[in-house]
């Protein structure tokens, strides 16, 4: 089992995420000892979907705004199809997203969550994938878009949808591993 007890990490999120592709990687960082911290519009508790249906709550630690970047190693975005659509209208969760970019940590978006990586303009040149709706925009902003479980990319960690969560935590705690053996 990996040791990430130095490990913080970010996950943004608001209403319409997929349950799924917040709890269980959040889960996955937790048991292996980082901190994760959720952001989201405000902290009023925000609701998850599955398959369609309304699934669980989760309320937020901070919001968008009290986000400091400089104290986080990784950002993780769930996807859901209605959560990154309303945070790529949020300036601050666009923002968040190119300055983890700029410093060169560790970004990772599962299924629509890539939208905001579209968003923020940082995927151009960029190996990624994504659920099958969102690969045109992804292409569209100068990604090679590949259908493939995880896809990683330097510090950038793509994939495609719920079924691929134990791959996308893998390549997250793996990235992390690697980035608190440097530090």
């Amino acid at each position: 089992m990996a040791d990430l007890n130095n490990a913080r990490v970010l996950m943004i999120a608001t209403d319409g995420f997929e349950n799924d592709e917040l709890f269980k990687p959040r889960q996955a960082l937790i048991d292996a000892g980082a901190k994760v911290t959720l952001a989201s519009i405000s902290t009023d508790p925000i609701q998850g979907e599955k398959g369609g249906e309304k699934a669980d709550t989760i309320a937020p630690d901070i919001t968008l705004g009290d986000v400091d970047t400089e104290e986080f190693d990784a950002l993780v975005i769930p996807g859901g199809v209605a959560n990154p659509d309303k945070l790529r209208t949020q300036g601050r969760a666009v923002q968040i997203v190119e300055e983890f970019m700029d410093d060169g940590k560790i970004v990772a978006a599962i299924c629509h969550g890539p939208w905001l990586l579209v968003e923020a303009d940082v995927v151009d040149g960029r190996k990624v994938t994504s659920w099958p709706s969102i690969r045109t925009d992804l292409e569209n902003a100068g990604a090679d878009v590949v259908d493939e479980e995880v896809v990683v990319d330097g510090k950038l960690i793509t994939s495609r949808k719920p079924d691929d969560i134990p791959a996308f935590n893998r390549a997250i705690i793996e990235a992390l591993v690697e980035e608190l053996a440097e530090a």
